[in-house]
């Protein structure tokens, strides 16, 4: 058996109550040519983007099952005769390829975040400087400082 999807869209003349009844009988039908029903969206009414047979909305409905290829046949025809089916469409649902994994390199660790793990000075107690007591740095002070930091 092969799973299908049918998509079908209800003339908006009928009520909801009659589109849901149109539904059960679709669902009926696919019961009585021996297939099973593994999903069904009950008729919404719904605004088409373009006019079909002259109606601008219309009951939307989908049914997905599984049936036997011949007997998809024997279905369409029941549909197509079907006064209140505007439109329909049915489609093979093809199962769903579950894709590998891809791998994924272990990114190294770089060499100076490993130095400064081993190498841990204790840490400098420096007071907060508030805004009032700012000091005056000069810049021989400041180059000084530089060149210590970076080992020059």
């Amino acid at each position: 058996m092969k799973t299908y999807e049918l998509t079908y869209i209800i003339s908006p003349e009928i009520t909801s109550e009659e589109a849901d009844a149109e539904a059960k009988e679709i669902e009926s039908i696919i019961l009585s040519k021996e297939g099973t029903v593994l999903k069904q969206l009950n008729p919404i009414a719904k605004t088409l983007s373009y006019p079909i047979k002259k109606h601008a909305s219309g009951f939307f409905g989908i049914i997905e099952f599984q049936l036997e290829p011949e007997k998809l046949l024997e279905l369409k025809k029941i549909i197509e005769k079907d006064g209140k089916i505007v439109r329909h469409m049915v489609i093979i649902k093809e199962p769903v390829k579950l894709r590998k994994e891809r791998r994924t390199k272990a990114k190294p660790i770089p060499s100076f975040e490993i130095e400064q793990k081993t190498e841990i000075e204790p840490a400098k107690k420096e007071k907060p400087i508030s805004s009032r007591e700012k000091e005056k740095v000069e810049l021989k002070d400041i180059e000084q400082k530089l060149d210590e930091l970076l080992g020059e």
